[in-house]
C-alpha cells in the first residue's frame, strides 16, 4: 500500500488552517461569517504562500503526561512569577544571576524547540542559544541564590524535557530518554 502525499500533505494542513482561522477569529474578538471566512482566505494563502516543512517523526499526544506537563508548568509559572517579582520589587534587587549550559538528550528538532520555548516562557529563566548540533541550551537564570541552586534549575530543565518527551515524543524518543536516564548511549 503505498502513502499519497498529497492526502499526507491534506492531513497535516487542515489541523494549521483550522488553527490559523481560530487565532484569526481570536484577534478580532467577534465571532461572524464575516470573520470566519476571511479568517479562511487568510489561513488558505498563508499556507499556500508560506508553506511549512513537514515535521519528521510527527507527534503523538499522550494525554496523562501532557496533564502532568501542565500541571506542574503551571505551578512553575507561578512560583518563578512570584520568584522574580519579589526580586524585582525588593530594595537590594536582584544580586545573582547565572548562565548555564544544559545538555539536552532529545534529538527531535520539534521537541528541542518545546523544551527551549517552555523553558524560556517561566518567568528567570531565558533560552539564549540553542545548539542543535550538540542539543546544548544555553540559559541566563535570575535569581540564583548559590551554585546548588544553580544545579537545581539544570536538574529542573531537565525534568521539563522528560516531560515534553514522555507528553509529546514517539517511541523511540521515551526509549532514546529511558536509555540516556540509565546511563546508556541510545543505539
Amino acid at each position: 500500500m503505498t502513502v499519497d502525499p498529497a492526502a499526507t500533505r491534506l492531513r497535516h494542513q487542515v489541523p494549521l488552517a483550522v488553527w490559523l482561522v481560530v487565532v484569526w477569529m481570536l484577534l478580532w474578538g467577534t465571532w461572524s461569517w464575516a470573520n470566519l471566512l476571511s479568517g479562511l482566505v487568510v489561513a488558505l494563502v498563508v499556507l499556500v504562500l508560506l508553506p511549512l516543512p513537514h515535521v519528521v517523526g510527527g507527534v503523538r499526544v499522550r494525554p496523562a503526561p501532557l496533564l502532568a506537563f501542565l500541571g506542574h508548568f503551571v505551578v512553575d509559572l507561578f512560583l518563578s512569577g512570584a520568584e522574580v517579582a519579589w526580586q524585582a520589587l525588593r530594595p537590594r534587587g536582584v544580586h545573582r544571576t547565572a548562565i548555564i549550559q544544559v545538555q539536552l538528550r532529545a534529538d527531535s528538532d520539534l521537541l528541542l524547540t518545546m523544551v527551549a520555548e517552555a523553558t524560556s516562557l517561566v518567568p528567570g529563566s531565558l533560552v539564549l542559544d540553542l545548539d542543535r548540533e550538540q542539543r546544548l541550551m544555553t540559559l541566563h537564570l535570575l535569581p540564583v541564590r548559590d551554585r546548588a541552586d544553580v544545579e537545581r534549575k539544570r536538574a529542573n530543565v531537565l525534568v521539563v524535557e522528560e516531560r515534553l518527551v514522555r507528553a509529546f515524543g514517539s517511541a523511540e524518543d521515551v526509549a532514546a530518554l529511558d536509555h540516556a536516564r540509565a546511563g546508556v548511549t541510545a543505539p
